[in-house]
């Protein structure tokens, strides 16, 4: 079957992937290299002290990309630092905090969850009740794409500092845009998705590692199960230059190109700029019946805007229309399928251009004269607000 290409028609407002940044693109179709190639390693080097400035790492922290999308990060921090037996507690209050509770057991894990009911933050007294001696790992996702709720990591990273566990962290909707201290914090492991906050293309894990984190490896007893994203051997390949396998090359210049445009634009720019557009969309479709889906502001995630839908909103067929205008809307996950929209408000996807699409054809398809009109007069107001407190 053969596609039209709608590349530059088609909004992409789903909470993961983004639209990819126009200097992220340029980088993608540049001419090949080797992954060996002094150049790339040159390059690598530079992604590596940027990755640092993101995360927020000790000066000399390691960083470094995996070749796999965010999931192949969560994955890899279970391999390399969880064995059979050990005790791990995961706060999931959503599907992902799931899939971090099931690939921990799958590496013989005890897990011991905290939890929370959707739509809510972990409580970190919920931590404190359940955090002795014998967790060897805390593991927290901190923006939780499945429900919009942001997990309070600092309040939780604080109680695990004096614990003796290991911290990992699931910063997929978050690095990049959100403010994120793992140094500060005592985050032992993070880990986010190129396609993400940073607006690169999909199909790299950007990972951060603590020395405790790789003392915690060193001292293992049975050999990491994962060989390809064994830590040794990703340490090699990045501060050694030694050959591990082959990188994707292309991917490695364009998110460059992506985290290199972030860090110029300045992570608080990007947190501001995400804070504004979500306040703009939630009061240009408050009239029409949606509402916040997290009750408490605080639990908010500013990235993955998740709004109730109207009473009687038809959910799939607003979402098929809009899909065959070339817009993707995503709806919720599980038991909120029909309940929620979760709107991406990451990299490129949080600035005024998509939405203001989105407002046209919602106008049209809901009969909402006046939407469009709306949205732009609430964008220039929340503009002038910024302006004057700047």
């Amino acid at each position: 079957m053969m596609f039209e290409d709608t590349h530059d028609e088609h909004v992409l407002l789903t909470p993961g992937p983004t639209p990819i940044h126009p200097r992220a693109q340029k980088a993608l179709i540049r001419s090949m290299l080797g992954h060996m190639d002094p150049e790339v390693f040159a390059l690598n080097s530079e992604i590596q002290r940027d990755l640092r400035e993101m995360y927020g790492t000790e000066p000399e922290g390691f960083t470094a990309l995996l070749a796999g999308t965010g999931s192949l990060g969560m994955e890899a921090g279970f391999a390399n630092l969880v064995e059979a037996g050990d005790e791990v507690l995961v706060c999931a209050n959503g599907s992902f905090g799931r899939r971090m509770a099931e690939m921990a057991a799958r590496y013989g894990a005890k897990v011991r969850l905290v939890t929370a009911p959707l739509g809510e933050a972990i409580k970190p007294a919920d931590v404190a009740a359940h955090l002795d001696d014998d967790i060897s790992m805390v593991a927290v996702v901190h923006g939780e794409t499945s429900t919009g709720v942001l997990n309070p990591v600092p309040e939780i990273a604080e109680l695990v500092r004096g614990s003796g566990a290991l911290l990992t962290v699931d910063a997929v909707t978050t690095a990049g845009m959100e403010p994120f201290h793992m140094q500060q914090w005592g985050v032992d492991y993070a880990y986010t998705g190129a396609q993400k906050c940073l607006s690169a293309p999909p199909g790299l894990a950007p990972v951060a590692i603590s020395e405790r984190a790789f003392s915690r490896f060193a001292a293992r007893r049975t050999q990491t199960p994962l060989w390809y994203c064994d830590f040794e051997g990703l340490r090699d390949y990045w501060v050694n230059h030694t050959y591990h396998h082959t990188v994707p090359v292309n991917l490695h210049f364009a998110f460059h190109a992506a985290l290199r445009a972030a860090l110029e634009e300045g992570l608080e720019a990007r947190q501001a700029r995400v804070r504004l557009m979500g306040r703009v969309i939630e009061r240009t479709l408050a009239p029409l019946g949606f509402s916040h889906y997290v009750r408490r502001p605080e639990d908010r995630l500013p990235t993955v805007l998740a709004l109730r839908l109207p009473e009687g909103f038809d959910d799939a067929g607003l979402r098929q229309a809009l899909r065959q205008r070339e817009i993707s809307v995503t709806g919720g996950l599980g038991p909120t399928a029909g309940v929620i929209w979760r709107l991406g408000l990451m990299g490129e996807s949080a600035r005024p251009g998509p939405y203001h699409r989105l407002m046209t054809e919602l106008e049209d398809l809901l009969g909402a004269p006046g939407l469009l009109d709306r949205y732009e007069a609430v964008l220039a107001e929340e503009q002038r607000g910024e302006l004057a407190l700047a």
